[in-house]
């Protein structure tokens, strides 16, 4: 592996702000160097989103800014506002593509005509080589050039389907996944194409669609039309969870919550807690899904319910990272 992965961020919305947070937190060991940012907000208003975060809190470190320089723990990081991406990213590895609307061949072919390497896209995308979920597919991952890393719902409920059905056989499965409410859901009652969401995000819990349900079908393809799914958004604004039922052939006797530590523990994207957390405990903790062991429930003898934690921001730009790294250690 590069000791110096060259990156380049395009959005700093929530994902794209995390992605530059966990990598300022992780210093130089990160092994991960941003030299171009690229959003449509002014510098110093990005700038003031990084210094202060309500719900990551206070950035930790120097933010200050200089000309077209946004200067982070002392590393000035080019930065400029180009709606169609017109920079140059000649010696970039990878494009973290974080705008949301990477849903066009045309636009995900973007930053590899602007001369970088790789796109991965932090979020669903029909227009992407592939999708991979680490600790779920990674051997799709191939040689593909322009990768999607699904949702974060699709995160924390892909690997754990997988271990569940390594270990025991999963037969059909439903989730409902319990999760804060996101800037695609208004503040106040305001028109939206789903009319649930265009209710008011922090007064209500609000039942909706989560994309989880067919990307599950793409990630595990043996799995298809076995895995059901809902939504209900709440009005926290972070951490989510997942509450999923599953039927499975060959579940152990005995108490669950010890076989599944050991699942948890033998993946590297899931952790497990035996506390009797709350939601904000589990606040920038960066597996992809926690399982909440003191929830778990056996149901006759072949179903099982697990409930499980993710931080829907934290986690998911700990897996782009994740991928990242992994993206750009081929040799293509």
């Amino acid at each position: 592996m590069s000791q110096n992965i060259t990156l380049a961020i395009n959005g700093l919305g929530r994902i794209g702000r995390t992605i530059l947070r966990q990598i300022a937190l992780q210093g130089p060991q990160s092994q991960l160097c941003v030299t171009h940012l690229n959003d449509l907000a002014p510098l110093e208003t990005i700038a003031y989103l990084l210094r202060f975060d309500s719900v990551f809190g206070p950035f930790p470190g120097d933010i200050s800014t200089a000309d077209d320089t946004l200067i982070v723990n002392g590393t000035e990081i080019a930065y400029s506002r180009s709606p169609a991406l017109e920079v140059d990213l000649s010696g970039v590895d990878l494009l973290l593509e974080c705008t949301g609307k990477a849903t066009t061949r045309d636009w995900v072919e973007r930053g590899v005509a602007r001369g970088a390497r790789q796109v991965l896209i932090s979020g669903p995308s029909p227009a992407a080589d592939v999708t991979v979920v680490m600790g779920a597919n990674d051997d799709a991952l191939g040689d593909a050039r322009i990768v999607s890393n699904a949702s974060c719902t699709t995160n924390a409920l892909a690997p754990l389907i997988k271990a569940l059905d390594t270990a025991w056989g999963v037969e059909t499965a439903h989730m409902t996944t319990i999760h804060c409410y996101t800037g695609s859901q208004p503040m106040i009652d305001a028109p939206r194409d789903d009319l649930a969401r265009s209710r008011a995000g922090a007064l209500s819990m609000v039942p909706t669609t989560t994309s989880a349900t067919k990307l599950i079908d793409t990630v595990l393809p043996h799995l298809a039309g076995r895995i059901s799914g809902a939504a209900v958004r709440v009005p926290v604004a972070s951490v989510s969870a997942v509450d999923v039922v599953v039927q499975a052939r060959d579940l152990p006797t005995g108490d669950l919550a010890e076989p599944l530590k050991a699942l948890a523990e033998a993946s590297p994207v899931l952790g497990w807690t035996g506390w009797p957390n709350v939601s904000s405990d589990l606040r920038a903790r960066s597996e992809s899904v926690i399982l909440a062991l003191p929830e778990t429930q056996r149901i006759g003898n072949g179903q099982l319910r697990i409930f499980g934690w993710y931080d829907n921001e934290w986690g998911f730009s700990a897996r782009m990272l994740d991928m990242a790294r992994r993206m750009t250690a081929r040799v293509l």
